[in-house]
């Protein structure tokens, strides 16, 4: 059975980020994720990990201006150095957290550049990422998202995701589904799930319409989580959705789920 990792970027919102640990760990998660880490201290971070007897199992690269809109810099030329770098200070907090994988976003598509410089690009910062990682013994996974809440997405399915894996050609490369944003793409989740299985690191969820918890929306997840199940997969899925109500009334699919 999985088991499922609370995502502090989307739960407990009710507090400021540092208390949520605590707020996850009383709700019985015993893993969490968010989307990054780097705005508090390594040593913070870690001691409420060890306080609160929490799990750190995923967060991303940096990405680039976040608040300014980007979303990830992995395909965007001109751009490498800043991509190694943060390579480089992912690797120190995951040391620092005992976090086993990390996240790349590829960015939007950069208008005005031909496709096959972004796609040389894209290439060439996933293998300088994929072998740092791989020599700190840290999974590199690599997450495509839907365009109808991020218009102009370099990834946006999971056939893309592995023909772009095929050419990086690297074995410490992983997919990161996410059901949310592989319903609103692709849908056939189940099937996409059960053929690819080897290939994913980690999954997160969320209903659709409205991001909300499993359950306000058109997605199956008793048949989704039936079906991870019968694939053997016993690694974490991230609760990466934003509460209807608040975060602690709206876990109740979970305690349903026997998790």
């Amino acid at each position: 059975m999985p088991n499922f990792s609370a995502n502090l970027s989307m739960l407990f919102t009710e507090v400021d980020f540092p208390d949520r640990f605590e707020r996850a760990s009383g709700a019985g998660f015993k893993a969490v994720e968010y989307l990054f880490p780097y705005a508090w201290s390594k040593d913070r971070l870690a001691d409420e990990l060890k306080k609160h007897k929490l799990k750190q199992v995923l967060f991303n690269l940096p990405a680039g201006n976040w608040d300014g809109g980007e979303r990830g810099i992995a395909c965007l030329p001109g751009r490498e150095g800043e991509f190694q770098k943060g390579v480089g200070k992912a690797i120190e907090y995951a040391a620092a957290l005992q976090c086993p994988r990390v996240n790349c976003l590829m960015g939007l598509y950069p208008e005005g550049e031909s496709s096959g410089n972004v796609r040389r690009t894209s290439v060439d910062n996933l293998k300088y990422a994929a072998d740092a990682l791989e020599k700190a013994d840290i999974k590199l996974l690599v997450e495509p998202l839907n365009n109808i809440d991020i218009p102009g997405f370099y990834l946006v399915n999971t056939r893309d995701t592995l023909r772009l894996f095929e050419e990086v050609n690297h074995p410490n490369l992983w997919l990161q589904y996410d059901i949310y944003h592989m319903q609103i793409m692709e849908g056939d989740l189940i099937r996409t799930i059960s053929d690819n299985i080897d290939r994913i690191a980690h999954m997160q969820l969320a209903d659709n319409p409205g991001r909300h918890e499993p359950g306000t929306g058109e997605i199956n997840y008793p048949n989704v989580f039936k079906a991870i199940d019968e694939t053997g997969y016993d690694g974490w899925i991230g609760c990466e959705y934003k509460p209807a109500g608040t975060t602690e009334e709206g876990l109740s699919w979970m305690k349903r789920r026997g998790s």
